[in-house]
């Protein structure tokens, strides 16, 4: 029987938080977007435009569509300017790509997930990439194994900033919402997040700054790695 406590459950975001944003999806995407062009300099930079890509820096605008979308959203994105491409064949060619980007954790992932595992917390991710994408990355990461929970926007329960995904792996984990932690780069985790009465972390690991989070979040934190902390702290 588990015992009372502040903290039963966190649910984790994963590009940005798990996962750097940066170090992984800016040097991805240039990659992408270059090949998609077919060595056409206009069609190059359109696909930046419509993606919100900065080539010149090779980053994402803070307030690309693609950031915090699904892989749907990023395909209507990019779907105006390939032309003679139908919107699923976009879809799938950003699903099998996007799960051989180059990853770079936010911080050492096993022995952070093993430390809130100690505490018998259960833990889970959800992202608006696909769950494909998900279990591909975790899996390249060595992780996979340590979440009870994992789901994309396509797993059937929704895509945030709803809540009803985050609500999934409460129900799943026959966890009172209440007592879970989502935490995110963005203020689609956090909207999610409140809109599913659960605590809330931002981290500052993707695009968003502190200044963009704060007034959804109970606390913002650098990264992942100072969730022990913050959850001794709320726990006593």
């Amino acid at each position: 029987m588990r015992t009372a406590r502040a903290v039963d459950g966190v649910l984790f975001d994963k590009d940005g938080t798990l996962f750097d944003f940066s170090a992984t999806w800016d040097v991805w995407a240039d990659g992408l977007l270059r090949d998609l062009s077919q060595g056409d300099a206009a069609r190059l930079y359109a696909l930046a435009a419509a993606a919100g890509y900065d080539l010149e820096n090779r980053r994402f605008h803070r307030h690309s569509r693609v950031i915090a979308g699904t892989n749907r959203e990023a395909a209507e994105c990019l779907a105006p300017v390939l032309e003679g491409w139908t919107l699923e064949e976009i879809e799938a060619r950003l699903m099998v790509s996007s799960a051989k980007a180059p990853l770079r954790p936010a911080v050492p992932l096993p022995p952070l997930l093993d430390a809130l595992a100690a505490l018998d917390l259960r833990l889970g991710v959800m992202t608006n990439d696909t769950e494909y994408g998900a279990r591909a990355h975790l899996r390249s990461a060595g992780v996979e194994h340590r979440f009870h929970f994992i789901a994309g926007f396509d797993s059937g329960y929704g895509a945030k900033p709803a809540p009803g995904p985050l609500l999934a792996f409460a129900r799943s984990q026959t966890l009172d919402p209440s007592r879970v932690v989502m935490v995110g780069d963005s203020r689609h985790d956090l909207i999610a997040g409140r809109a599913a009465g659960m605590a809330c972390i931002g981290v500052l690991t993707g695009p968003a700054r502190a200044e963009d989070l704060a007034d959804l979040a109970d606390a913002v934190l650098p990264d992942i790695g100072h969730l022990p902390d913050w959850i001794a702290g709320v726990t006593g």
